[in-house]
């Protein structure tokens, strides 16, 4: 199915230009990562599932949301189906106390919490392939849940490439975004020829890579 936040190498969308910007264009921009990321010291949710909750945001709101308004939203509905508060609480009503308030992530602690970050490197499996190896992007989604969060980028699937790099394993965005565990794999840095993947490339010899997970590869002959 086609997933409207997949738009990478989408055509008609003009050219990337990062200029010369501020780091936060707005000031409730920086308030909106903050939040975010106080939220998710809530442990009620993890990164991939924060993730999804942006992506499922209805197209009509996606298409016309600026970047930290997609932040917001998913943030509130997580907030809501998780039962952190209300709807009525989010709305402005009356506020519940509610029995995560010592899960709360304090000014004192922030430095020292954002600092140790959140490895999702793990122990599993060794890998199937190895540098030098061609594989092939598959053409599917999500294997666990139909329409569900993945990572495997749409402009590659079907195309091959070669592996360049292994990382060891890590925590799988399509099951963990999903509530089926970790299910840590191998991890791998994948170099694909720009004329394989767009149809004119702006120069002869450039590459693309991506670090794709073993259940979005299959071997080439």
């Amino acid at each position: 199915m086609s997933r409207v936040h997949d738009m990478g190498g989408r055509f008609g969308d003009g050219p990337v230009d990062p200029g010369e910007e501020p780091v936060f264009q707005e000031s409730w921009h920086g308030r909106a990562l903050a939040l975010t990321l106080a939220a998710g010291a809530l442990g009620q949710w993890n990164l991939d599932i924060s993730r999804h909750a942006r992506e499922r945001l209805s197209p009509r709101d996606y298409m016309s949301f600026s970047y930290y308004e997609k932040w917001i939203a998913g943030l509130a509905d997580l907030l809501v189906s998780r039962g952190v508060i209300t709807r009525d609480e989010l709305s402005g009503g009356e506020i519940t106390p509610s029995d995560l308030a010592a899960r709360c992530l304090r000014a004192p602690a922030v430095a020292r919490v954002l600092g140790a970050g959140g490895p999702v490197d793990r122990d599993g499996a060794a890998p199937r392939f190895q540098p030098g190896d061609r594989v092939r992007a598959r053409g599917q989604g999500n294997v666990f849940v139909d329409g569900g969060h993945t990572r495997l980028p749409g402009y590659v699937a079907g195309k091959t490439g070669e592996i360049v790099l292994v990382h060891g394993c890590h925590v799988f965005p399509d099951a963990h975004a999903h509530g089926q565990g970790e299910r840590p794999e191998p991890l791998y840095t994948v170099v694909f020829q720009a004329a394989e993947v767009w149809q004119n490339p702006e120069q002869a010899g450039d590459e693309i890579t991506c670090d794709l997970w073993e259940s979005y590869l299959e071997p080439v002959a």
